[in-house]
């Protein structure tokens, strides 16, 4: 018996940033282009807001494209990176025209990341072939408790690096010779946002908002002592935009040290610098405090800890992170994170066969206990 061949597929990603927009195109799995396309102050200054920049970035993709020699009408697929849209349990979505109106109006908070799926279908609708998304940062499979906070009406968001957070825990099952939907694990994604999820059964039941919650990161504040910070609002005579610019770009490591920057902040504790080290090795034992609490969400029953992103790639901040959490579990460790592969295999699974794609919005409601 012969053995079936897999028909080829020719996948674009797209992932737009607030000053660029990163696109990869894959024959299957194997990576033919990645590139970052860089939009200077000047080619975005005609624009009112990020919505409007559609036709610039989609014209700036066809454009690299051929560039490169890659023949558009060779593609099968395109699949963009999803932005803040309505709660949606985990999948790859087709893109349609709800997410896209969403998309525009933000629902939940206007970012570059919005642009993915509508530059994705206007690619797809030129040439005929399939435009989808995949686990966008809106991902919520959070159970009931999850939500609740200790005022009625400011309940708890899931946000969180949702699509390198499930890429990574499907490859440590499949290293763990198991499937996802078998085991209890924890995922700590650990970038310029920090990102601390349980997943029960493949399911992200609960997670600290990255931009408001959890551990302080290289530029964001995390959770904050609330009397104290209502005083510093008020004393300071602060507006929204401005907090918020204080919280997510000024805080954390950027607040005690004055730089962003891992591998500065790590020369100068080489160096001796008291400090550096005693707010540097803070972030890695709140990352570490945060996984002991959401083990206690899978109560105790954890098969595994993940840690991802950026910072996974520092021994000094892995190093202090596990000497915290391995008696929890085995701690794995993948540094940085491929989300143009993600967005790549999200697609593969759904034209493979492997899983079906979902409608967008498909919430946890949906979902068999």
């Amino acid at each position: 018996m012969s053995e079936k061949i897999e028909s080829r597929h020719r996948i674009l990603a797209i992932n737009p940033g607030s000053t660029s927009t990163k696109i990869a195109v894959f024959d299957d799995t194997t990576p033919v282009l990645e590139e970052t396309i860089r939009h200077s102050e000047l080619d975005l200054s005609p624009f009112d807001s990020v919505w409007d920049q559609y036709e610039f970035r989609k014209r700036t993709i066809v454009d690299t494209l051929k560039r490169h020699d890659i023949d558009i009408c060779s593609l099968t697929a395109v699949v963009g990176r999803g932005g803040l849209l309505r709660p949606v349990v985990s999948g790859t979505y087709e893109v349609n025209q709800l997410m896209i109106s969403d998309g525009r109006e933000g629902v939940q908070g206007q970012h570059a990341a919005n642009l993915g799926p509508v530059i994705a279908y206007g690619i797809g609708w030129d040439l005929g072939i399939p435009a989808f998304m995949v686990d966008p940062p809106s991902v919520d499979e959070f159970e009931p408790m999850a939500r609740l906070s200790g005022l009625k009406s400011v309940p708890r968001r899931s946000l969180a690096h949702s699509l390198n957070i499930k890429a990574t825990a499907r490859m440590a099952a499949a290293e763990m010779g198991k499937n996802l939907e078998d085991i209890n694990i924890i995922v700590a994604h650990m970038g310029g946002g920090i990102s601390v999820c349980p997943l029960r059964k493949g399911r992200i039941i609960d997670s600290n908002d990255a931009n408001s919650g959890g551990a302080f990161t290289p530029e964001r504040a995390g959770g904050m002592p609330t009397m104290g910070l209502i005083d510093f609002i008020f004393d300071n005579k602060l507006g929204r935009e401005e907090m918020k610019r204080e919280l997510i770009g000024r805080g954390g490591l950027v607040s005690h040290l004055g730089s962003n920057s891992a591998k500065e902040i790590e020369d100068r504790v080489r160096a001796g610098d008291a400090h550096a080290a005693l707010v540097y090795q803070t972030m890695a034992y709140q990352i570490a405090k945060e996984i002991g609490a959401m083990a206690t969400v899978l109560m105790g029953d954890v098969d595994a800890i993940i840690l991802t992103g950026g910072l996974a790639g520092s021994e000094m901040v892995v190093g202090w992170v596990k000497e915290r959490v391995e008696h929890i579990a085995p701690v794995m460790v993948y540094p940085g994170e491929d989300e143009m592969k993600a967005l790549v295999l999200g697609s593969l699974r759904v034209l493979r066969g492997e899983e079906k794609a979902r409608t967008y919005p498909e919430t946890v409601d949906t979902l068999p206990l």
